[in-house]
C-alpha cells in the first residue's frame, strides 16, 4: 500500500454515532490473558509509547516478537473494540477548550436525544447515568468560543438545558486504565497527587495545528508511522517527532500510546462519585480519593444551584457493581465523607466513546 492511499484510508472520517452498548449486553468481555502479547501491549504500553522512526520494531524488540506480530495484535485489538487507537491524549484544558455536560432528559426520549447529541462531532463521550441528569457527555473544540457555540448550538437541537461543568482543578487524570489486579496491600504513597494549577490554553501554529488534527486519527500501523503523518501535514518526519515529544515533556500530551476501552477489557462496572464538600476542603479531600488505587479519575468542577450541588467527582471503575458500590462504602468511611453529601452515578448505557477532536 503506498504512503498516499493508506493516508486516504486514515483519513476517513469516523462515524459519529456508536451503536448503543448497555454494559449487561454481549456476554462477557475480559482482559486477555496476563502474559500474552495482546495483554502486555494492552496493560504496558498506554504510556511511554517509542517516539521514534520505527516505533512498533522497537516495541517488537523489547518483547521479544517480530514487527509484524506487533502490529497485527494491535489491529485485532482494534478490530475487537478493545483498543480505539495508539496515539496522543491530550491533557484537558492544554489545548482548544472542553467540558463535562449533563442533561436531565425524559426517559422516553433519552435514546433519541442522545442519538442527536452523538452527532456533533465535539461529543467525544457520550453516557446515560442513573440520576435525574441522566445523559453526560464531554463536549471539546479549539477554543472557547468554538466550545460555547457547540453547546448552545446542541441545546437548540435536543430543546433542553445543557449543565456546563468545566473543569476546576484536577487531582488524578491519569487517562490511563491498568489491567494487573491492585494489590490491597500497596501503600497510598504510592501516588503522589498534587493540585495542578490551572495553565492557559497554548495557542497553536498552523503546523501545530494540522498536527493535532492527523493525531485526533490515531497513529497508523505502520511501520513508519511518524513518516505518514508528517507526509500528510507537510512536513519532515524529525519534525513531527520532536514536536510531539515536547508537546509529552511540557504535559499539553498527557500520554502517548495505546488507548484502551475499558467495558471491552471486562470492566463493566463504572461508577462516577460525587461530593458536596466546602471548597476550602475540597482540594486535601481531593487529593486524599487521588491517593487511592481505586480511583482512575478525581477532579473539582463547579456546582450549579439549585439542581446541581456537588464540587468534588472522582470515578471507580470495577468488574461488577457489587464491587464498586463496596469500593466506594470504604473510601467514604476511611476518608470521612460519610458526613458530606453524595451521589452514585453508574453508568448505564454507552452512546458514544471517541477521542477528543480539538480541530
Amino acid at each position: 500500500m503506498s504512503g498516499s492511499s493508506f493516508l486516504a484510508v486514515q483519513a476517513a472520517p469516523q462515524s459519529a454515532t456508536e451503536a448503543l452498548v448497555p454494559p449487561e449486553a454481549g456476554g462477557q468481555p475480559a482482559a486477555p490473558a496476563p502474559g500474552s502479547l495482546a495483554f502486555r501491549l494492552l496493560n504496558d504500553f498506554q504510556r511511554g509509547f517509542p517516539l521514534c522512526s520505527a516505533p512498533y520494531a522497537e516495541l517488537a524488540g523489547g518483547l521479544g516478537v517480530a514487527e509484524g506480530e506487533v502490529l497485527r495484535a494491535l489491529e485485532t485489538l482494534k478490530r475487537e473494540g478493545k483498543i480505539s487507537r495508539v496515539g496522543a491524549v491530550f491533557a484537558p484544558k492544554r489545548i482548544g477548550a472542553s467540558t463535562l455536560a449533563a442533561v436531565a432528559v425524559p426517559p422516553e426520549r433519552l435514546a433519541a436525544v442522545a442519538q442527536i447529541v452523538n452527532r456533533f462531532p465535539e461529543v467525544n463521550h457520550n453516557y446515560e447515568r442513573e440520576h435525574r441528569y441522566n445523559l453526560w457527555f464531554v463536549a471539546t473544540a479549539g477554543s472557547e468560543g468554538r466550545l460555547a457555540s457547540a453547546l448552545a448550538a446542541i441545546e437548540a437541537a435536543i430543546g433542553l438545558p445543557v449543565l456546563r461543568l468545566p473543569l476546576l482543578a484536577e487531582y488524578h487524570i491519569d487517562l490511563g486504565f491498568g489491567l494487573g489486579a491492585a494489590d490491597p496491600s500497596a501503600p497510598a504513597a504510592e501516588r503522589v497527587p498534587a493540585v495542578q494549577a490551572f495553565v492557559s490554553p497554548r495557542t497553536l501554529d498552523e503546523g501545530e495545528r494540522r498536527l493535532v488534527m492527523a493525531l485526533q486519527e490515531g497513529l497508523p500501523l505502520f511501520i513508519r508511522p511518524f513518516a505518514l503523518l508528517a507526509e500528510r501535514i507537510g512536513v519532515d518526519e524529525p519534525a513531527v517527532i520532536a514536536r510531539i515529544r515536547a508537546w509529552v515533556e511540557e504535559g499539553i500530551i498527557k500520554r502517548f500510546g495505546v488507548v484502551v476501552r475499558h467495558h471491552e477489557l471486562g470492566y463493566t462496572a463504572n461508577a462516577m462519585l460525587v461530593h458536596d464538600l466546602p471548597d476550602a476542603a475540597a482540594d486535601i479531600l481531593g487529593e486524599r480519593l487521588a491517593r487511592e488505587p481505586a480511583v482512575t479519575l478525581c477532579y473539582r468542577r463547579p456546582r450549579v444551584l439549585p439542581d446541581w450541588p456537588y464540587n468534588l467527582f472522582c470515578m471507580i471503575h470495577g468488574q461488577d457493581r457489587a464491587a464498586v458500590e463496596a469500593t466506594i462504602a470504604d473510601l467514604r468511611g476511611r476518608l470521612g465523607l460519610e458526613g458530606y453529601a453524595h451521589a452514585v452515578l453508574f453508568s448505564r448505557t454507552r452512546y458514544k466513546q471517541t477521542g477528543a477532536r480539538y480541530a
